[in-house]
């Protein structure tokens, strides 16, 4: 037997990692719901050590007052590697998975969802696709993953079906309208409101929690935004950039006003060229307007922090000078900041 078992593995030289087993995947997805819950992103959840979740983690022991270090760049993309979790809480984390019941209101935010900016113009609101890309983004998962998790049952979502799902705080799109950020919601464009002068900005109904003296860093270069009360760390979230075409303002700037549900402004020439026309859309509010479930302006016209329409870009894709962040992210982020913070882009 020995004999005949030899020469055929001999040959078996796979091109590839093989690809993790249950428990793996389980470990990676404590680790990356551990830092969700901890508000250090790793972006999507997806059952693997991937960058994002090296960045999230070293951040996070940084905050922790622990040396800081460098994440570890995975030499192959298909390596599951895991990173160093000594002292971390990782029981905390239990159970990994949960089973969850799509109710009716999973399914309201769902629809038809053309993909030209004229046609979603016509629209009262921009929905998710399907229900499984709803419930993906509740539970802040990639939707692969999740499908991997329900084997053949995210094409039939109806309410009253139960799912597993990650074990996230979930991410509620009916209470984006209560959440309480430190400005006031303008019913015009997000991206079309004038600047307002350097004079103390408005701070009515801004957020009671948020603390004094938060200011925003924004590492370009590491697609990192991080929150930091005075010196210390408190948050940090995984974000996308802008383009070398359209780069994100580098300098010091400050937030103005924080607009809930937004409708944007689509103008072709000012996201590819910077330049305005007069041919133009405004897309409704909606989990999948281009900006997401929350607009975070700066003072510098039409460049905000904002949520997205596809949160697999988030770490990855460039944006059109904006920072852009998952739509459960930059909600939590809302909550955190107020009008009058300074933002650090470099």
């Amino acid at each position: 037997m020995s004999s005949n078992i030899l020469p055929a593995s001999a040959k078996r030289k796979p091109s590839r990692a093989p690809a993790p087993k249950k428990a793996e995947i389980e470990a990676a997805t404590r680790l990356q719901i551990f830092l969700d819950r901890a508000n250090f992103s790793p972006g999507k959840i997806d059952g693997r050590y991937n960058d994002l979740t090296r960045k999230a983690l070293a951040l996070y022991r940084e905050s922790r007052g622990e040396q800081p270090q460098p994440p570890t760049v995975q030499p192959h993309a298909k390596s599951n590697t895991p990173p160093d979790v000594n002292g971390l809480d990782l029981a905390s984390v239990n159970p990994v998975f949960v089973p969850y019941t799509v109710t009716e209101a999973d399914l309201q935010s769902i629809g038809a969802l053309p993909k030209e900016p004229a046609q979603q113009a016509k629209l009262k609101f921009l929905p998710y696709r399907d229900a499984a890309d709803a419930i993906a983004e509740k539970f802040h998962s990639d939707i692969h993953f999740l499908e991997q998790l329900n084997p053949g049952k995210l094409k039939t979502i109806k309410a009253g079906d139960q799912l597993m799902v990650p074990n996230v705080e979930p991410f509620e799109l009916a209470s984006v309208k209560d959440i309480k950020p430190g400005s006031e919601v303008s019913p015009q464009a997000a991206n079309e409101i004038e600047d307002q002068p350097d004079a103390k900005a408005e701070t009515s109904g801004e957020n009671k929690g948020a603390t004094a003296n938060v200011v925003i860093k924004i590492d370009t270069k590491a697609n990192i935004l991080e929150v930091r009360e005075g010196e210390k760390l408190i948050a940090a979230y995984s974000v996308t950039v802008g383009s070398a075409q359209t780069a994100s303002p580098i300098g010091e700037w400050k937030v103005r006003r924080i607009t809930k549900m937004p409708t944007f402004r689509y103008d072709k020439e000012m996201l590819k060229h910077g330049q305005r026309s007069g041919n133009f859309y405004l897309l409704p509010p909606g989990p999948r307007n281009p900006v997401g479930v929350m607009w975070i302006a700066l003072n510098k016209k039409g460049i905000g922090i904002h949520g997205t329409n596809d949160p697999g870009s988030i770490g990855h894709a460039a944006s059109h000078g904006c920072i852009r962040l998952s739509n459960w992210d930059v909600v939590r982020l809302a909550t955190k900041i107020k009008s009058g913070d300074s933002v650090s882009i470099h």
